[in-house]
């Protein structure tokens, strides 16, 4: 049988204290419990150096439904824009489609490891408003998903400069913090990069999503997360509140979980040094993976990669021969599906059509 440290029991014991009834099976406050509230609190605090409050988190089922009700929220009509990234992860525009808005694309630039340039937000932002749509957030998904990458600090300044000033609310998918695989980038979060340029609630509206389900523990099934909003006045406050109250409230497993995750074992803990050996395990494991990978991409014939710096995802780019484009012509199909089948005919490996950026001209990237 396992050994259950000290601390571990101890920690079953405090959970259940901040439980009414001391038992999970019964409906929690709508935000999720308030002691786990305030362990996640302190936990962003450790984190980024400032300030966190219990009563800006949102305990959800996985950082989905949180990114809905922030979508529901936002989206009054096919005439607001939600800024996403290109390539995304799905969830955004099918959120996005759900609740009747339109999704607004802004381009990661490959040649420079899937870079977020302000500029292309500037021209996207000025195209959308010429078509008559008003633009409402920003979708910012760091460490990249599904494209890897980890943002610089100054270029998330520049990122929280511009949502500043456009008055547009900054969505930051920040679900694989704990990925991060290159030694000369760090995790920052978009909180703590806005407070550290003196930007406080008054100034800037920033929703940070975190899920259960990412990072080393990977507990999917268990459906934990909350979103951190910061920066939005008591009356639009109420508003969430009310959204989140027709969910009654999350799971507790998921909530108590969530709570775990931003608040692991502490140095002098008798849990530590297993806890520790355990994630360091998982996420070298993961990083040896990513840099076989990236390296088999790389001696291909066709096939290009960026360096995989975070999350859990590779982005190859594939350039087809003339010859390939000719045969799709001929066999009337588009060069990435004729290539695609091809492949799942040979392989029976599947291309996620989810991630298609662009096929011109016989350059896919996926």
């Amino acid at each position: 049988m396992h050994h259950l440290g000290a601390d571990a029991i101890e920690r079953a014991w405090q959970i259940l204290d901040q439980i009414p009834g001391r038992a999970t099976g019964a409906y929690s406050h709508s935000q999720g419990i308030k002691g786990l509230r305030d362990t996640i609190a302190a936990g962003i605090e450790a984190r980024d150096g400032f300030p966190a409050d219990p009563n800006d988190i949102f305990l959800t089922d996985g950082a989905s439904p949180a990114v809905h009700m922030m979508m529901q929220l936002l989206i009054r009509s096919e005439k607001d824009g939600i800024l996403c990234p290109i390539p995304q992860y799905p969830l955004y525009s099918a959120s996005i489609a759900l609740h009747g808005g339109t999704l607004v694309p802004y381009y990661l630039d490959e040649a420079t490891g899937w870079g977020l340039e302000v500029s292309e937000l500037k021209k996207q932002l000025a195209d959308t408003k010429s078509k008559g749509i008003t633009p409402r957030a920003v979708v910012v998904i760091n460490p990249g998903n599904p494209t890897g990458q980890v943002l610089a600090e100054d270029n998330q300044r520049g990122i929280v400069e511009f949502c500043k000033q456009e008055g547009l609310i900054l969505l930051a998918d920040e679900v694989y913090q704990e990925n991060v695989y290159v030694p000369e980038k760090k995790f920052h979060s978009f909180k703590k990069v806005a407070r550290s340029m003196g930007y406080g609630e008054k100034d800037i509206s920033i929703v940070s999503f975190q899920s259960v389900s990412k990072g080393y523990y990977g507990e999917c099934g268990k459906r934990g997360g909350y979103m951190e909003v910061t920066g939005f006045g008591p009356e639009i406050r109420e508003q969430i509140y009310k959204v989140a109250s027709v969910n009654l409230c999350s799971n507790i497993s998921g909530q108590i979980l969530a709570s775990l995750v931003m608040s692991p074992p502490k140095v002098g803990d008798e849990s530590y040094e297993s806890y520790y050996a355990e994630k360091d395990g998982i996420l070298s494991s993961l990083m040896r993976r990513a840099k076989t990978l990236e390296d088999a991409f790389n001696n291909l014939e066709g096939v290009t990669c960026n360096k995989a710096e975070g999350a859990m995802y590779l982005f190859p780019c594939i350039r087809l021969p003339e010859k390939a484009i000719k045969a799709a012509e001929a066999a009337k199909t588009a060069p990435d599906n004729f290539y695609c089948r091809r492949l799942l005919n040979a392989t029976g490996i599947v291309f996620r059509s989810w991630f298609w950026l662009w096929a011109d001209s016989g350059h896919l990237a996926f």
